[in-house]
């Protein structure tokens, strides 16, 4: 869907649902086509951009809210043209169609023709030969007959439960919007189902320009009545949300019939058990991730206990080798004092040996003498007689 733009003028608007600020306004839009001629210098070319201010210049008391080409090839510009109010579209196309350009460095005239936009929207016509020939189709039950609108494009910031400070759209709101042209049977939003496009194999949710996330839904009405009036509303109508400052902006949002019975009680009850399928499965993945996240952490204990054995027996081996090495220094060091005491002994017992020698040698010089003596004097007085 295209991004939402602002809208100037709401007085074409009409109410959907005040209290959420979502009115509907009519879609203005018209196809503009202009005929470019045959070029005949080769390396020359026609200008989108100046071909579309051309166009906005002609269109002299008004101005396009948007203009964008569509489609471009050798022989034609496609412009998509919207203005702000229903009543403005017969003025730009007076403006516009069977008018001329004439465009700066070349001969040739350019022809324009514009139109209101056909709208691409399913028509009572369409639905009724569509459930009145499929044959798959049973008109007596819900789901399987024209009672249920297939949106796409909706904001999901417009949908939100005001008071859940969420941007994600809210079935209570959706019921609380489309129940104005009916009751409803039942709403599906499949964004909100975790499983769904594990299921379907599809991507629910769309991002418009601007990064705002879109959703997609479907409104199955109890009543043929509420299907054919909300279709009948809804028909050539943007989506307009006004906020509490008094600002408006639209988008363009596609809607269309079911016809892929997908609020019948089959596909819901199909779409039950596939999501049981899918808890089970998640069940059973979410208890291997515990079983392996268990053994995972059994493995890093068993290991971070074999490091820390390890450890223990690097710092056992660690501590026995300083042991041991303190054991053979205090053994060396007691070897040394031992060695060191002997030669002390030792050199105390030649010391005293030789103290010894010493002294006998004075004793028996001593003994000499006095036998010396005793001789001198036995002499002598041997020598007076």
């Amino acid at each position: 869907m295209a991004a939402a733009t602002i809208v100037h003028d709401t007085s074409e608007a009409v109410e959907l649902c005040p209290p959420y600020g979502l009115y509907l306004k009519p879609i203005t839009k018209m196809t503009i086509s202009v005929a470019l001629p045959q070029l005949k210098q080769p390396g020359k070319s026609i200008s989108n951009w100046e071909v579309m201010e051309r166009l906005k210049g002609m269109v002299r008391d008004h101005q396009f809210s948007a203009l964008r080409i569509s489609k471009s090839t050798m022989d034609f510009i496609r412009f998509e043209g919207e203005v702000e109010n229903k009543s403005l579209v017969r003025a730009f196309l007076a403006c516009l169609d069977g008018k001329t350009i004439k465009l700066s460095g070349f001969s040739d005239i350019l022809k324009v023709r514009a139109a209101e936009f056909k709208i691409d929207f399913p028509t009572r016509h369409d639905w009724d030969s569509f459930f009145r020939d499929a044959k798959d189709m049973n008109e007596t039950l819900p789901g399987e007959r024209p009672d249920t609108i297939h949106l796409e494009g909706l904001p999901c910031k417009w949908f939100a439960l005001k008071e859940s400070g969420s941007e994600k759209p809210s079935e209570e709101v959706l019921v609380r919007v489309f129940e104005r042209f009916g009751e409803i049977r039942n709403v599906d939003i499949p964004m909100l189902d975790p499983y769904r496009e594990e299921m379907t194999g599809r991507n629910f949710h769309t991002f418009s320009f601007g990064g705002h996330l879109n959703f997609e839904a479907y409104v199955q009405y109890r009543e043929y009545a509420g299907f054919i009036q909300a279709m009948s509303a809804l028909r050539g109508m943007k989506l307009m949300y006004k906020g509490e400052d008094g600002k408006a902006v639209a988008c363009n949002i596609k809607v269309s019939f079911d016809s892929t019975k997908h609020l019948s009680d089959a596909s819901i009850k199909k779409r039950q058990l596939e999501r049981q399928k899918l808890q089970e499965l998640e069940q059973q993945r979410e208890e291997q991730k515990r079983r392996e996240k268990e053994a995972e952490e059994r493995q890093r204990a068993e290991e971070r206990k074999q490091k820390e054995l390890e450890e223990q027996e690097r710092e056992r081996r660690r501590e026995e080798k300083l042991r041991r090495r303190a054991q053979r220094q205090r053994e060396r060091e007691l070897r040394r004092g031992q060695r060191k005491l002997e030669r002390l002994q030792a050199e105390e017992q030649r010391k005293l040996q030789e103290k010894i020698r010493l002294e006998e040698r004075k004793l028996l010089l001593a003994q000499r003498n006095l036998q010396s003596i005793r001789l001198i004097a036995e002499l002598l007085s041997r020598a007076k007689l």
